[in-house]
């Protein structure tokens, strides 16, 4: 859980894992996310290197150490990490499993609401539930990082003419009831800046575990 990312490349996700040594990465098309060992030598930051392409980002939950001097740091994005073990989960009829043929509209609420990355094949991480009014999707939330014995919920966020009735809610308790259901534990992130965030997901029952950083990097050799 200090490294979600590795934590799920060399364990139920490992067959997502883009790997050059003891670097490890989910495709580019599917989430940002990269691991490298908590004590990285030089030739794990030449593997990273070799692995992402010149120019090419890596993004690390929860390290914290900077980069060589011939990376460049783009962010870190301050925030906490926060666990489910006594979250009050529970299904919700009006939520509808979401698949591939919705990802256009699940790409275009991302857009307009920024809840973190969601790419094209994001969907393919885990379970995704929305809510629909009058056929639109205006709500939804799913299933991301799954580190041994967890699973992240992920993409939370609502359109901006639906918020204050509790379908955010409604759909983390949704999601969390299926990861729960398999005999995992749900987890999930928020940036410090989104106290209202914290906020419902603490009145939800998931408590902050720890602080955590998302660093964001690019290899040497792209246009600088």
């Amino acid at each position: 859980m200090d490294s979600p990312a590795l934590a799920a490349l060399t364990g139920p996700q490992a067959g997502f894992a883009e790997q050059r040594g003891r670097v490890l990465r989910f495709p580019v098309d599917m989430s940002p996310f990269a691991g490298l060992p908590a004590d990285p030598e030089a030739d794990d930051w030449a593997d990273a290197a070799a692995l992402v392409g010149p120019g090419g980002l890596l993004v690390l939950p929860g390290y914290t150490t900077p980069p060589p001097d011939a990376w460049t740091e783009l962010f870190q994005i301050p925030g906490v990490q926060l666990t489910g073990e006594d979250v009050r989960a529970g299904d919700d009829p009006e939520a509808v499993p979401l698949t591939a043929a919705d990802v256009p509209e699940m790409l275009d609420l991302v857009a307009r609401t920024k809840p973190g990355p969601f790419l094209p094949r994001t969907i393919e991480m885990g379970r995704y539930l929305g809510i629909r009014r009058d056929g639109a999707l205006v709500a939804m939330a799913g299933e991301r990082m799954r580190p041994p014995g967890w699973t992240e919920v992920s993409a939370v966020c609502t359109d901006p003419a639906f918020r204050g009735q509790g379908l955010a809610a409604r759909l983390v308790r949704a999601v969390s009831s299926g990861i729960t259901a398999r005999g995992e534990l749900p987890f999930l992130h928020a940036a410090s800046e989104n106290p209202g965030a914290i906020r419902l997901y603490e009145s939800l029952g998931f408590r902050i575990r720890r602080k955590i950083t998302f660093l964001g990097t690019t290899a040497p050799g792209g246009d600088q």
